[in-house]
């Protein structure tokens, strides 16, 4: 039981460092600009400029 609780601690930083890494290859390949359009296309339509 000693290892679960000493590994918790370390989890979020594996977490964060896996996001970190698949938003650098997300950046990398493109998608920053596509996904960046489809959120500014979504809050026009929402607030009823676009």
């Amino acid at each position: 039981m000693d290892f679960w609780k000493r590994s918790r601690r370390y989890v979020w930083i594996g977490g964060a460092a896996l996001g970190i890494l698949f938003l650098g290859a997300g950046a990398l390949a493109g998608e920053f600009s596509v996904i960046w359009k489809k959120a500014v296309m979504i809050c026009l339509e929402c607030i009823g400029i676009g």
